[in-house]
């Protein structure tokens, strides 16, 4: 079982989210469709973290998996 997650990098990703609209951040690292869940935590601990968009507008999801302020960047990866 993971305990840590892999980080995907060290920048967060923007992504243009449309109002209304649910989006499951990849918690794992694993995902091959990062910032977002492709069900590769499967056998772990992790689970994906659900945002959903109360507006049309760039956000900027975690890349390092790290954040304090999951699914969202932080700043974290800076100190990685």
């Amino acid at each position: 079982m993971n305990i840590k997650p892999v980080i995907a990098q060290k920048s967060p990703y923007p992504i243009e989210v449309e109002e209304g609209k649910s989006y499951y951040w990849c918690q794992c690292g694993q995902s091959k469709k990062q910032p977002f869940c492709d069900a590769s935590h499967k056998g772990t601990s992790f689970r994906p973290v659900v945002y959903k968009a109360t507006e049309t507008k760039k956000m900027y999801f975690c890349g390092c998996k790290s954040t304090s302020n999951q699914p969202f960047c932080d700043g974290t990866h800076s100190k990685i």
